[in-house]
């Protein structure tokens, strides 16, 4: 079987060709594609190298599957030549995820939207956008409670790891840590021993891209336009993975023990909740795997219904990478 990574000398992209060699497809035949600039560069993928080539020279190649961490604008471009090859096309930008057309999917939750999807394309071949890093894990350790209770609103807070805006922003935390002058910048301030509520772009209502994923997002993986949201992103100097505080009001009444026991039956999460203990989620914890971390349970007494926890998960593994080889997988078992 072929599979493209396309953007496959970023840092999500590199993360995916190690999730793959990790999860069973190291003999598979994977084409690396990136822009021009990378291409004749050599990369390690299981042991062997792969030479870069040309998102063109992938597309001609014809691979069953095409993995997209290579902005929006180029999966704008290329994933419908992709598709239209007979190429399934799982991307991980924003390009598609706002589509009505499109599948946004968290395998474990939704996968049912994509398999549709491919059922009904005259090819078998479709484009299936991979959510955003922070909605990701805040849906997966949402959805059993959804399912269960409904949730009516949610209120969040985000503490993200300066990773989710790619290898820049990591350098210039790296160099402000030794006291250089960065020689890039990913962000206008500084980021070590500092935080600022700004992810994404402004938009006019004030609200950042960040924030106003998380508002849609989460309302099309659990089709429900119902569900009010509001958010606040921070970005913080961490590297290991993002962290949410998240106050959740769901639509009727529960019990506390019963929504433990859902949250830790939750394929592909951790209930890490022993505050005694000095137990809770941490990106230390998170960082290189693939669960998604859930702790500090406790009903808000300030409002019906509704309760407060702390989600943590690698954005760049279960975030990003993970996720989208996730989807593939279930695909593949078609």
């Amino acid at each position: 079987m072929k599979i493209a990574v396309v953007g496959a000398t970023g840092l999500v992209g590199r993360e995916m060709l190690t999730v793959l060699a990790e999860r069973g497809f190291a003999q598979e035949e994977i084409i690396a594609a990136a822009s021009p600039k990378s291409i004749g560069k050599e990369i390690d993928f299981a042991g062997r190298r792969l030479t870069v080539v040309s998102v063109e020279e992938a597309i001609a190649a014809c691979p069953r599957y095409a993995i997209f961490s290579a902005g929006a604008a180029a999966s704008r471009q290329y994933a419908p030549l992709f598709a239209a090859a007979g190429t399934t096309v799982i991307d991980n930008s924003s390009a598609w995820r706002k589509d009505p057309t499109v599948p946004l999917v968290v395998p474990e939750i939704n996968i049912d939207t994509a398999t549709h999807a491919i059922k009904q394309s005259s090819n078998q071949a479709i484009i299936i956008a991979n959510p955003n890093c922070s909605t990701i894990q805040m849906v997966l350790a949402l959805s059993a409670l959804q399912r269960e209770y409904g949730i009516r609103r949610l209120v969040i807070a985000t503490y993200q790891s300066i990773t989710g805006t790619g290898i820049k922003a990591v350098r210039q935390l790296e160099a402000e840590e030794q006291g250089l002058t960065p020689t890039e910048k990913a962000y206008v301030y500084p980021i070590h021993r500092n935080l600022f509520p700004h992810g994404g772009d402004f938009q006019p209502d004030g609200y950042t891209t960040e924030e106003q994923k998380l508002v849609d997002e989460t309302r099309k993986i659990f089709a429900d336009p119902s569900i009010q949201i509001t958010a606040t992103v921070v970005r913080v100097p961490v590297v290991g993975g993002h962290s949410e505080a998240v106050n959740v009001e769901l639509r009727r009444d529960y019990d506390l023990d019963e929504v433990r026991t859902l949250i830790a039956n939750t394929p592909g999460v951790i209930l890490y909740d022993e505050p005694a203990s000095n137990k809770y989620p941490m990106p230390i914890l998170a960082h290189h795997r693939d669960e998604v971390w859930v702790g500090r349970l406790r009903r808000d007494f300030s409002q019906p219904n509704s309760l407060n926890l702390w989600v943590v998960a690698d954005n760049i593994r279960k975030g990003a990478a993970t996720n989208a080889i996730q989807i593939m997988e279930k695909l593949i078992k078609l």
